[in-house]
């Protein structure tokens, strides 16, 4: 397994990482509709603005096995200024879960927060409904501090089924998530 920063010519392959990972994981908070149809090409433009905008404050990391994209974790720096930077996605490929991957990835963006923004936590957004995600992150020692009703992507309501939950989880300190990690 190679881990390693992405770059504009892996957009397509973690666009349709995430657009599986929000099929199989998001059913019930997003509509199937979108879920069925434009969830591709969104990720798609997502993925292609954001990996061809390079900036400082952002980083991807992805796990590659051989020329398979099987992981990513994204991460912006400075993202909420009493919780710091956002890991803004974390994507594992549905046949590697529970294999360290999301494990490793998190350690690669705790040790680059480490590096580029001492003194900085660092949190996440999870959905209510995705249990798996939240019994990983509170493996890891994160601790849920807020819950709010989740953003639709793209800032397009009928993308949401209802008005779903999302859970802030938190780190203080990215350094005590690397000694869990250890």
């Amino acid at each position: 397994m190679e881990y390693r920063s992405a770059d504009a010519r892996d957009a397509l392959a973690i666009a349709g990482l995430h657009a599986d990972s929000w099929r199989r994981n998001y059913r019930g908070a997003y509509s199937d509709a979108f879920l069925d149809g434009d969830v591709g090409a969104d990720r798609v433009a997502l993925w292609t603005d954001r990996l061809t905008d390079i900036r400082d404050d952002r980083f991807t990391i992805l796990a590659q096995r051989g020329r398979d994209v099987v992981g990513f974790i994204h991460t912006a720096l400075d993202a909420d200024p009493a919780w710091g930077a956002l890991v803004d996605n974390l994507h594992v490929a549905h046949e590697l879960k529970r294999s360290g991957i999301g494990r490793r990835l998190m350690g690669e963006a705790a040790a680059t927060i480490l590096q580029r923004r001492p003194g900085e936590g660092l949190y996440l957004w999870v959905l209510e409904q995705n249990e798996p995600a939240q019994s990983f992150y509170a493996a890891l020692s994160g601790r849920c501090v807020e819950q709010a009703f989740a953003d639709p992507p793209g800032d397009d309501l009928t993308r949401l089924n209802g008005t779903p939950v999302k859970f802030r989880i938190a780190w203080a300190d990215p350094a005590a998530l690397l000694q869990v990690l250890s």
